[in-house]
C-alpha cells in the first residue's frame, strides 16, 4: 500500500516510455511529481519531451493501469507544458541506458537562446567520434539520425533540448 509521496513516485517510475522502452519515465525526466491526497486520489504530473509527443496518451494510460492494479481507483494524471521539458532532466542512469540501447545520449546542457552546435557525436557502439548526421530527425522528433564513419552503423542521437 502506498503511504508516502515517495511511494507514489516510485510506483510511477515503474512505467517505461513506449518509444524508448529501456527508459522509465523517471529516467527520461518527464515524471515531475506524484502524491496521494487525503481522500486517496493519486495525482501525477508529467511533462512531454515536446508539446506534440504522441506517447503521452499511452503513458497516462499506463500510469492509470499501474495505480489501478495497486488498488487505487482515482488516478489523475496532469500534463504540464511549462516549464518545457529539457534533456537536463534526464537522469545519468537514463543516459547510460540510452547508450547501452544503441542511442547516443544528449551531451551538454540545454541553453536559452541560440542552439549550440556540437562538433561530434560519439557512436554508442564503437565510441568513435568520426560520425555524421544523416537526418535532423530520427525515429522520433527528439532524436537525429547519425552514421558512424568507422563501424558504418547508423544510430539515433537524443538531441539536447
Amino acid at each position: 500500500m502506498i503511504r508516502t509521496d515517495d511511494d507514489v513516485v516510485a510506483l510511477a517510475a515503474t512505467v517505461n516510455d513506449p518509444e524508448i522502452p529501456v527508459l522509465s519515465i523517471r529516467d527520461l525526466g518527464i515524471l515531475r511529481d506524484g502524491r496521494v491526497d487525503a481522500d486517496g486520489t493519486v495525482r501525477l504530473t508529467i511533462t512531454p519531451t515536446y508539446s506534440g509527443c504522441p506517447a503521452m496518451d499511452a503513458i497516462r494510460d499506463d500510469l492509470q493501469r499501474v495505480f489501478h492494479d495497486a488498488g487505487y481507483e482515482k488516478v489523475v494524471v496532469d500534463l504540464v507544458l511549462s516549464p518545457a521539458w529539457t534533456t537536463d532532466w534526464m537522469t545519468e542512469e537514463g543516459k547510460a541506458k540510452l547508450e547501452e540501447y544503441g542511442i547516443a545520449p544528449p551531451t551538454g546542457h540545454a541553453a536559452a537562446g541560440p542552439i549550440r552546435l556540437g562538433l561530434a557525436v560519439k557512436c554508442p557502439r564503437c565510441h568513435s567520434l568520426n560520425t555524421r548526421e544523416l537526418s535532423r530527425f530520427g525515429s522520433t522528433s527528439c532524436k537525429a539520425l547519425y552514421v558512424c564513419q568507422d563501424c558504418h552503423e547508423p544510430f539515433d542521437y537524443f538531441k539536447v533540448l
